[in-house]
């Protein structure tokens, strides 16, 4: 079983603390990925599960057994760190052999693991190569090999792509994907870059400030979020987020006024809140639509058009809000000096003051 569970898991440093109790259940077998902003406390969480932070607070559990105190070499687990750390001066296959090869495993088993790591992750022709005769994406392969080999119940990756450039970023999640698929093992992958976030995982866990803030599937995050931090967050472009007051609650839901857009309104599907509270309508780039498709219309203007092929990017603007609006074919608007676009009841959020969702 390669289970892992963190009970009220906390951690400080001095008077300081970094992870404020964090609750969560990992299944055998899934792509759990930890993502955040900078400061948020993942890769701390993430050395704490591996050994090479001290556990102030709370239990840590794998394959059900209590882990706190175990040394990390003994606890069933392999990481890949950001950097490569791969010794210059031994070949690809000694780099991958070496703590099976510390750890006293017979020249026979370490040569068939290391065979049979290389053969998943194409690196047979490079096993007689030096790190300083590879690319930085074979080096990272190198890095994951060399974890592949000591079977470890709990993969534990650090932003292992952050030193690789864009299109080796691509290839890489690609292969990381592939690489779970075929060693149906639990990994848990820390990253800051939430498109890796959204490709690479089962489960997604947001983290802010040391406290988990929403944990989903990444669609669920995406067309659910908790609140105004993960609807920023989950998704690229984020959403948009406009300025609300509300006007009215009837049966119909609440209703609100847009002050920033000449005091349009729109009635959301929405209970919470009250009579002049002051709100946030959130909106996603792709769910503006075209004028009058929608429940109300916004005329703005245009700053900066984006074309990509198919879809384009529209930034505009009014009364000091920036927009981003997704479109399909939109060429022609980039020698407008205006939009004018819709907003739907049932495609846009409502967050109160303080960042949490309206429902």
């Amino acid at each position: 079983m390669s289970s892992l569970k963190l009970t009220d898991v906390r951690k400080t440093y001095g008077k300081l603390e970094v992870i404020k109790g964090v609750n969560l259940e990992i299944k055998s077998k899934e792509f759990v990925v930890f993502v955040g902003p900078s400061g948020c406390g993942k890769s701390t969480l993430l050395r704490m599960i591996a050994g090479l932070e001290h556990i102030t607070a709370g239990d840590l559990e794998i394959g059900g057994q209590r882990m706190n105190d175990v040394d990390p070499s003994k606890r069933g687990i392999a990481m890949v760190f950001q950097s490569y750390a791969l010794y210059p001066h031994m070949t690809v296959r000694e780099n991958m052999g070496f703590a099976l090869r510390f750890a006293g495993v017979a020249k026979e088993q370490i040569a068939r693991q290391v065979d049979d790591a290389a053969r998943i992750l194409a690196l047979g022709p490079l096993l007689d190569r030096l790190p300083k005769q590879l690319s930085g994406g074979q080096r990272q392969r190198v890095a994951i090999g060399r974890a592949i080999v000591r079977n470890p119940q709990v993969f534990l990756f650090d932003e292992p792509l952050s030193n690789l450039d864009a299109e080796l970023r691509v290839h890489m999640r690609i292969e990381i994907a592939r690489l779970h698929k075929e060693l149906q093992t639990t990994i848990i992958y820390v990253t800051h870059d939430q498109v890796e976030a959204m490709t690479l995982a089962d489960t997604i866990v947001v983290l802010r400030d040391g406290i988990i803030e929403q944990v989903g599937a990444p669609l669920d995050l995406y067309d659910d979020p908790a609140n105004q931090f993960v609807a920023g967050f989950i998704g690229s472009p984020q959403m948009n987020f406009l300025a609300a007051v509300i006007t009215e609650k009837t049966a119909a839901g609440t209703t609100v006024a847009l002050p920033n857009h000449g005091g349009v309104r729109l009635t959301l599907p929405v209970t919470g809140g009250s009579v002049g509270d002051k709100v946030v309508l959130g909106v996603r780039a792709e769910h503006f639509g075209l004028p009058g498709a929608g429940d109300a219309d916004l005329t703005l203007s245009i700053d900066v058009a984006e074309h990509l092929g198919s879809t384009s990017y529209v930034y505009a603007n009014a009364g000091g809000e920036a927009l981003v609006i997704e479109r399909e074919e939109s060429r022609h608007e980039a020698s407008s000096e205006t939009i004018t676009v819709s907003i739907s009841s049932g495609k846009a959020y409502l967050f109160d003051s303080k960042g949490a969702r309206l429902r």
